[in-house]
């Protein structure tokens, strides 16, 4: 992750972004409470400045949205980035959240808007018709069906990453994350036609560049 300027005087900036494993058993401790509480309570108490609530927030969230910047962005590096960049943003502005939405929508928005910025600040990517075609399968290998899966997942990663940033966004969150269209259109600032309009045109794409694999 890329070196910051004066850390200590970015809240939140220290916050662990990775998960921290919850022990089992033994006496109940004021963290273990903390940590007990849904995220709309955590929200409230760290917007008051409780760092202790913030930081559950950030271990419980943080692999998920780690992943959604990952899936858009295409490596690890500026994934972290992001996910740091957007925890660091969400810190300062939890006095504005209002709860219309959960914390994890709020996040994953702040987290995308991060991820947008980044895309649209590379160079074009490649177009479809780039992803390879699948090779021959010597029937004498010893693992090809293994082999052939594993190009087959590397080619759909670059058709994903061959489409433009908005179609790449509601695809990975409907298809990779789960999310309903409703929560979709508050990510993206986005209506749910929109949405749907662009779901089908990720989709179609896909196919056609994932065609020869079928």
């Amino acid at each position: 992750m890329r070196n910051r300027t004066d850390p200590s005087r970015q809240p939140g900036a220290n916050l662990p972004l990775r998960p921290v494993a919850v022990p089992i058993g033994g006496v109940a401790t004021e963290q273990d409470a903390v940590g007990a509480l849904d995220d709309s309570v955590l929200a409230i108490r760290a917007s008051e400045g409780d760092e202790d609530a913030f930081a559950v927030l950030v271990r419980r969230h943080s692999s998920r949205l780690l992943a959604l910047a990952q899936h858009l962005l295409g490596n690890r590096a500026d994934a972290e980035d992001a996910v740091q960049d957007a925890f660091i943003s969400a810190w300062r502005r939890l006095p504005e959240f209002r709860h219309s939405a959960s914390f994890s929508t709020w996040m994953y928005r702040i987290v995308t808007n991060r991820c947008l910025n980044t895309l649209r600040r590379r160079p074009h990517p490649l177009p479809l018709d780039t992803v390879p075609e699948p090779a021959a399968v010597d029937a004498n290998s010893s693992p090809p069906k293994v082999a052939e899966t594993d190009a087959a997942a590397a080619a759909l990663t670059q058709a994903l990453l061959a489409l433009g940033p908005e179609l790449r966004v509601c695809w990975v969150l409907r298809e990779l994350h789960g999310l309903h269209y409703e929560e979709i259109a508050h990510v993206v600032g986005s209506s749910e036609q929109t949405v749907r309009g662009r779901l089908f045109r990720a989709r179609r794409a896909l196919m056609e560049a994932m065609r020869p694999w079928r």
